[in-house]
């Protein structure tokens, strides 16, 4: 029973320890960081338990490679704790996000958005070029759960139409509009860890973010419209489709996009201006612009009861996050130090003067990696010491936008990942399948990435 209680209770742990790293990152401090690497070994022992078996796997492989390069340098074991605090940051910010998942659920723009979903559509081509682009603004403040969302909508809509068509349109527009949604949305998890790796501002890199999102979705969305479009369409429910508010969608979705915008360039003019750290602008920002947001629509208790049970909820289930995470703090500061990353360095140099085979080569890496239930946080990791050895070759820009498009690529194809796994249990689909049919998608999305990157250098 205490058990129980306790794992119930983990967010005020968990919140307390990342509430020291922020206070810290102002403060300076050597003491306070020292305490709080303190809690990050406590937050791995108590996390450990709860975890998955992938995950545990993952960071025990972290922390038996950096451990023993840790213990092999001239380092005190005392001096430890200091170096597994470079990841709270971004721990910490995927614990803010389910208030911005929230805001969302509050004011139901979710469910008046997938209205939008078989409207005026008379064949699964426009059908599937909508679908992808309701994805995609859903997936922009929901994440996961826009995916879900989407799914179920369409599966209802689709019900009439044959299983095999039904279930492989349901998975390709639904993951690829969800992983384009993520590639430049700041909440994204993905695009913070590569921009920590990197150095690289993000107001240096939405531009060319935004710029892949445009050529790819564009492409698909051709594919998609030519693909489909034999296969013809009739809505489920004539009567819904009659009484349709058109007026009050486009006002939600006048509202999503303006909403968006605001707080990007918030985060661009506060991270400019005020605190040189993305990860940290955003974590900061996220609650108050989510409840001034709720306000604003007469939203505010049914955010905060909503936003406190799925932050709780959320936050209790942060384990596989935490264990991975700071491990890779470990492992990135030991092979760092390591005298072993010369050696690691001198073919990389060899190579260096192909950058398209390198950026082609880290691209497939992270899609292998990815098929094995690697998780693609944990194959920056495992390349930890090349883009050591890359970043004083190359642009960090161009490093930073093939990290980015190659590890959320590997979102739409990842066999045992977990928006492939959940897209697999809803529709009662072989992952296989799922990895198979997207994995044209997956390269075509890396591939512009490693182009634009490498017009970049």
């Amino acid at each position: 029973m205490k058990r129980v209680f306790v794992f119930k209770h983990m967010y005020v742990f968990y919140s307390f320890v990342f509430i020291a790293h922020i206070i810290n990152l102002f403060l300076n401090s050597d003491k306070l960081n020292y305490i709080v690497g303190l809690l990050a070994i406590l937050m791995v022992i108590v996390s450990y338990p709860s975890a998955s078996r992938l995950f545990k796997i993952l960071s025990g492989f972290f922390m038996l490679i950096g451990g023993g390069l840790y213990l092999s340098s001239a380092s005190s074991i005392f001096d430890l704790p200091a170096i597994l605090t470079n990841n709270i940051s971004l721990l910490a910010l995927l614990a803010m996000l389910p208030w911005m998942n929230s805001v969302v659920r509050s004011g139901r723009f979710d469910r008046s958005i997938n209205t939008l979903i078989g409207i005026n559509v008379s064949d699964l081509g426009k059908l599937y070029v909508r679908s992808s682009a309701i994805t995609l603004t859903l997936a922009a403040f929901l994440n996961l759960s826009a995916a879900t969302i989407s799914q179920q909508v369409l599966k209802e809509n689709l019900a009439h139409v044959d299983d095999k068509i039904k279930k492989s349109f349901i998975s390709m527009s639904t993951l690829r509009g969800f992983s384009l949604a993520l590639l430049w949305s700041p909440l994204e998890i993905l695009l913070a860890t590569s921009i920590v790796v990197t150095g690289v501002s993000y107001v240096a890199m939405l531009p060319w973010l935004l710029l892949i999102v445009a050529s790819v979705f564009i492409i698909d969305a051709t594919w998609g419209r030519f693909h489909f479009k034999k296969h013809s369409y009739s809505p489920k429910d004539h009567l819904r489709q009659m009484n349709t508010n058109y007026k009050k969608i486009a006002r939600d979705i006048l509202s999503l996009v303006a909403a968006l915008v605001l707080f990007l360039i918030l985060v661009i003019i506060i991270g400019n201006v005020f605190i040189h750290n993305f990860s940290l602008v955003v974590t900061l920002i996220i609650f108050p612009f989510s409840y001034a947001w709720a306000v604003i629509m007469k939203r505010r208790k049914s955010f905060l009861v909503i936003g406190w049970n799925n932050w709780k909820d959320k936050t209790n289930a942060m384990q596989n996050f935490i264990i991975l995470f700071i491990s890779l703090s470990l492992f990135s500061h030991s092979i760092a130090e390591a005298s072993i990353l010369g050696t690691i360095q001198q073919p990389m140099l060899t190579v260096a003067h192909y950058p398209l085979v390198v950026f082609f080569g880290i691209q497939l890496t992270f899609i292998f990696l990815s098929m094995f239930g690697i998780h693609p946080i944990a194959t920056i990791g495992i390349l930890g010491s090349v883009l050591t050895t890359l970043l004083s070759v190359y642009n960090p820009l161009s490093i930073a936008i093939v990290l980015v498009t190659s590890a959320v690529s590997t979102l739409t194809l990842g066999t045992y990942g977990l928006v492939v796994t959940l897209t697999a249990l809803n529709l009662e689909l072989n992952p296989y399948r799922i990895t198979y049919s997207n994995s044209v998608f997956a390269l075509l999305y890396g591939s512009m990435g490693s182009i634009i990157a490498y017009l970049l250098l």
